[in-house]
């Protein structure tokens, strides 16, 4: 009887560093793009806008620890959500640059408490924290929706591996 011939076997993959790991998925994860404001005024780009609940209405959004924008994350009472179509590129693009003014050039008005609402998006919508709880390196923050508008229908501008891009209807 002669041993089973017994082949080199290629070596297991390398684990990735969980952060790699999830940078290159989310990177193949098309998301909706906003712009959250703040009274200040203060905003920024951000695609982790989410749905939290109907009833009550609540909302989500997650903002880095570090990044510029988390001081008023964490101090104000109310955020703006702005939805953005294709049409807002430029404004996504400028409210994602750090060391800048991002309201400068920016239509916009501000409510009675001072928070920032933007003129020329698809939709909007304000909202009272009733939540900020820090996860990992970023703040998570809920609110729940009191007030807001949409505006005509327009194609939405997404984010897709590292760009900007637009999502089109399939049918």
């Amino acid at each position: 009887m002669t041993a089973p011939l017994h082949r080199d076997a290629p070596p297991p993959p390398v684990a990735p560093d969980g952060a790699d790991l999830l940078r290159d998925t989310l990177r193949r994860h098309a998301a909706g793009v906003t712009v959250i404001t703040f009274p200040g005024p203060v905003g920024f780009t951000a695609t982790s806008f989410t749905s939290v609940s109907l009833r009550p209405a609540l909302v989500s959004f997650c903002v880095g620890v570090e990044a510029s924008s988390a001081p008023a994350a964490r101090r104000a009472d109310r955020f703006a959500v702005h939805v953005l179509g294709t049409g807002n590129a430029g404004l996504a693009s400028r409210f994602a640059r750090s060391g800048v003014d991002r309201f400068a050039g920016v239509p916009w008005r501000a409510q009675t408490d001072g928070l920032p609402v933007l003129d020329g998006v698809t939709a909007w919508l304000s909202a009272r924290i009733t939540l900020r709880q820090t996860v990992g390196d970023h703040l998570l923050v809920v609110g729940e929706v009191d007030s807001g508008a949409t505006a005509a229908q327009t194609t939405a501008l997404v984010h897709h591996n590292g760009s900007f891009a637009s999502a089109h209807p399939l049918v």
